[in-house]
């Protein structure tokens, strides 16, 4: 078994000039996926995609099937305007369409936020030779060939091939009871304990606001470093044996994050709507990393519980939203004190707003391994700081947008 969907190398990353993407990559990319590409735009509908670049533009457009680019703007739907690093990243799976909006390296001049984000599952089509997904392409099926029950969970006492399998087909787990109770509490005073000391512009806390206006600490960055007793449970067999599932040699990555969810959050990065993991971009160099959600309180459907769609790691669709053709269906995860869900980074998960208690959760995980002779080497856009900076990331994507369509982004308020 294996989930890993990598096709690219970090040691090939190189920054390519506009005249080589305009000239070079994109013509050879029509030619190798403009049928693929082409048909992605038709099932989703999208308008012409216009890139401006440095004083020089292309859009592209389905015709006759296929996709073209002809020069400027002129025809284009949706344009953005992005200087030739951007261009470079994007092509390139190193920033998605939402990943440069958060990031405020791209500016739309026409059409909106909805459009320009939607054109990511094209895009990896064009330059990636992903089909966009449609209706049918996804089922999933039981090591017995029935259909897969998706709402079932496991215990550390389950067949670890069945629990491999389940992960492979459908993309996240709910594994009930790993911890105990006394080990719960004992990380919930860490995290209550982290939350009271964070400050707004300590770069290590993300911040929102509520319906009265106050702004409260929502989620502790780097919590293993401030944790003892989170350091023993993630290097705990019960937990470590989740790296091993599916044989690709998942390795712990070595961080965690604690998170509270309060009730009343209206702005801010608390109760996230639907995306992937991958969906800032990096898909073809990650995916997939397992994200492990320890229930330090429990979640059900009046407390937050994480919601996910089954299947959806296996479909190139909308990685930040839901794309509303999307024939996967959702369900959520209700927990209790103690179990750990793992979703993959491809798979649309959301967090419930809750509305009748709070809740705690950590969030840690497995990567996986690089490839032989790879070399992985930092990115300043995904350092300390920069995690630390996504808690404003919502006015960011605000400001990127198109502020003459009607349809244009808006942050929660």
């Amino acid at each position: 078994m294996t989930i890993d969907q990598r096709t690219r190398r970090h040691r090939d990353r190189h920054a390519f000039e506009r005249d080589e993407v305009f000239d070079d990559m994109i013509p050879r990319a029509l030619s190798d996926h403009g049928e693929i590409a082409g048909r992605g735009i038709e099932h989703t509908g999208l308008p012409a995609l216009g890139l401006e670049v440095d004083g020089r533009a292309v859009t592209l457009a389905a015709r006759g099937g296929v996709v073209v680019a002809t020069p400027g703007v002129d025809d284009a739907g949706v344009v953005a305007d992005l200087a030739d690093d951007a261009l470079s990243d994007l092509v390139t799976d190193r920033q998605s369409t939402m990943g440069l909006a958060m990031t405020s390296r791209v500016r739309l001049t026409a059409g909106n936020m909805n459009d320009w984000i939607g054109w990511e599952p094209v895009l990896r089509a064009l330059f990636d030779g992903r089909r966009v997904h449609e209706p049918g392409d996804v089922t999933l099926s039981g090591l017995d060939g029935e259909p897969l029950d998706v709402g079932r969970s496991f215990t550390l006492d389950d067949d670890r091939e069945e629990i491999a399998h389940f992960l492979t087909e459908a993309g996240f787990l709910h594994i009930r009871g790993v911890f105990d109770e006394p080990e719960m509490a004992t990380i919930a005073a860490d995290i209550d304990e982290w939350i009271g000391r964070a400050t707004p512009d300590d770069d290590e806390s993300w911040w929102a606001e509520d319906a009265a206006g106050a702004t409260r600490a929502v989620r502790v960055l780097f919590f293993h470093e401030k944790s003892v007793a989170l350091r023993g449970l993630v290097e705990d067999e019960r937990f470590t044996w989740l790296g091993g599932l599916t044989g690709d040699g998942h390795r712990h990555d070595g961080g965690a994050e604690g998170l509270v969810k309060p009730l009343g959050i209206v702005k801010g990065l608390s109760d996230l709507p639907w995306h992937k993991d991958c969906g800032q971009g990096m898909h073809s160099y990650m995916c997939n990393s397992l994200t492990c959600g320890i229930s330090v309180t429990g979640a059900d459907r009046v407390s937050g519980a994480l919601g996910v769609i089954p299947g959806s790691h296996r479909a190139n669709t909308m990685a930040t939203g839901r794309d509303p053709a999307l024939d996967l269906q959702p369900i959520v995860l209700e927990t209790r004190t103690g179990d750990i869900t793992v979703h993959c980074s491809d798979t649309l998960h959301r967090a419930h707003p809750p509305i009748e208690r709070p809740r705690k959760v950590v969030y840690s995980g497995f990567r996986l391994p690089p490839l032989p002779g790879d070399e992985i080497r930092p990115d300043p856009r995904y350092d300390r700081r920069a995690r630390a900076a996504l808690s404003d990331v919502q006015d960011r994507i605000e400001a990127a947008d198109n502020p003459d369509d009607a349809r244009r982004y808006r942050a929660r308020r």
